[in-house]
């Protein structure tokens, strides 16, 4: 899962809707056994009916049947376990003497029972089938904002876990890219303020700008100046609207790998929690950002200097959002990531490799707050080949 981009990554048991959950445990050899556990159900309770004294009978339980295959059958083996219930009742029902069948006031009830099954199975089919074409349209806005990315992309060996503390709706403010181009390759990473739609969409435009200025402009800090200004626009279009997230703003990370340089990187930081470099033994932090998030530029501050960081070969930078950061554990204590990965590091130095890496971060970070992300959380290690 580590080594794959956002829209590769499986979801987890834990985030899959009961839907597939289910069509996939009934399932065998790629065939639907659904059937399966109401047709047992049936052939044990008229076996025991048959099997039973005449003053305790059970053949009315048959009306739960089509009840547990609306449960888990298609609408057609409902319909088609009701009526075999339905037969199954009269053909034991009318075997017994007079005197001890239960005759007609069960036999509506069973009708009744399987027609209601039938109504309910085709309530909760339309349901599921809204349910997934929902999560279609998540993944698809996934893969739109977090595009996938190939093996090796600008240069780069890289890896990438993407955790949405909405499961549902597997996409929130996080946002990452890697952009080769014509000026060297250039990375970001950041956090918009914010959750729901609103903080997607405003990824969503400053990932389009980053994928064109990082792409064509020469110089690093022009394209940062953009990404403000998109920042900017966005928030002027959203207020314009009337909507209440205007004054939205985003922390972020821009880091550019020069053509002409394989032991240094340009790094911009909007405000983001500075990245860890990682080598196979040892753990340094690179300079805190002291500028402002991007948006927030007309509080008059000067923009956010560029500075330039020795990154030797095979050297990982290890960049994370505050899902990371802030993680709590049941005591309150927040994650602290630099020590763990120290400690990861003497134990293998092979954690360095940024599959392994991120694998180890998205781990240890769910341990510590015990599964329950307060935020979205996104991992993302990067070196040259």
């Amino acid at each position: 899962m580590a080594g794959r981009s956002p829209a590769e990554q499986p979801r987890t048991s834990a985030g899959r809707p009961d839907a597939v959950q289910r069509q996939t445990l009934l399932r065998m050899h790629g065939r639907s056994v659904a059937w399966m556990p109401p047709l047992l159900l049936l052939i044990g309770i008229a076996v025991f009916d048959w099997n039973s004294s005449g003053e305790f009978r059970i053949i009315s339980w048959i009306v739960l049947v089509p009840g547990i295959a609306a449960a888990i059958c298609g609408v057609w083996g409902t319909a088609a376990l009701a009526v075999l219930s339905l037969a199954t009742y009269i053909g034991v029902d009318t075997s017994w003497p007079h005197q001890y069948q239960t005759g007609l006031p069960d036999f509506i009830l069973v009708a009744l029972g399987s027609m209601l099954a039938v109504l309910a199975c085709a309530v909760r089919v339309r349901g599921e089938q809204r349910m997934l074409h929902m999560r279609d349209v998540a993944e698809t806005t996934r893969r739109t904002v977090l595009r996938p990315l190939v093996p090796g992309w600008g240069g780069l060996d890289h890896a990438a876990v993407y955790l949405a503390a909405d499961s549902d709706a597997r996409v929130g403010g996080d946002f990452y890219d890697i952009q080769p181009g014509l000026h060297g390759t250039r990375v970001l990473l950041g956090d918009v303020q914010g959750k729901g739609l609103g903080a997607v969409e405003a990824a969503a435009a400053l990932l389009g700008t980053f994928r064109e200025s990082g792409y064509h402009e020469p110089l690093l800090r022009t394209v940062a100046d953009r990404l403000e200004v998109r920042m900017l626009r966005h928030g002027d279009y959203t207020s314009k609207l009337g909507r209440l997230d205007g004054d939205r703003f985003a922390t972020g990370i821009l880091i550019g790998f020069p053509p002409d340089s394989t032991d240094s990187v340009e790094v911009i930081n909007f405000g983001h929690e500075p990245p860890l470099v990682i080598t196979a033994h040892d753990v340094r932090q690179l300079p805190p950002g002291d500028g402002l998030p991007l948006g927030l530029s007309e509080l008059g501050q000067d923009p956010p200097p560029l500075i330039e960081v020795p990154l030797a070969h095979g050297e990982t930078l290890l960049l994370v959002t505050d899902g990371v950061t802030e993680a709590r554990d049941a005591s309150g204590a927040f994650f602290p990531l630099r020590e763990h990965v120290a400690r990861a590091l003497t134990e293998d130095p092979r954690t360095a490799d940024p599959h392994r890496l991120v694998r180890f971060v998205r781990d240890d970070t769910l341990r510590h707050c015990g599964g329950r992300l307060a935020d979205d959380t996104t991992i993302f290690a990067v070196r040259r080949r």
